[in-house]
């Protein structure tokens, strides 16, 4: 009598899922790599500090380790500082966008990796 409708998942939301899953993964390497080898995590005052050749080493890792960055300042920002609600959705949009955009250019790099 009824019928049972199939929805499947399309492939494109699947492969945003997963570049947004990759780009959370890479930002929290890259944020524990330094942390490895220094004394605390990345922050965005690394641009503000030390010789101009350090300023811009910095940038790739802050490009990359940024999810993770934004999601700790925010979430300690909640916690400490009690902000509101809206400031931390508008953070965790942010930090989701720029996850699937160094996810995707992650996977992107490494499908030209593999394919040579």
């Amino acid at each position: 009598m009824f019928e049972i409708m199939q929805t499947a998942i399309s492939p494109d939301a699947v492969e945003v899922v997963f570049a947004v899953a990759i780009g959370f993964s890479v930002a929290g390497l890259c944020a524990c790599g330094y942390r490895l080898f220094g004394m605390h995590f990345p922050s965005f005052r690394l641009l503000e500090t030390g010789p101009m050749v350090a300023r811009f080493a910095a940038v790739p890792l802050l490009i990359f380790s940024a999810p993770f960055l934004i999601m700790r300042n925010t979430l300690h920002g909640r916690r400490v500082e009690r902000r509101r609600v809206e400031f931390v959705v508008i953070a965790v949009a942010i930090a989701g966008l720029w996850s699937l955009m160094s996810g995707t250019a992650v996977v992107i790099a490494l499908q030209a990796l593999l394919n040579v």
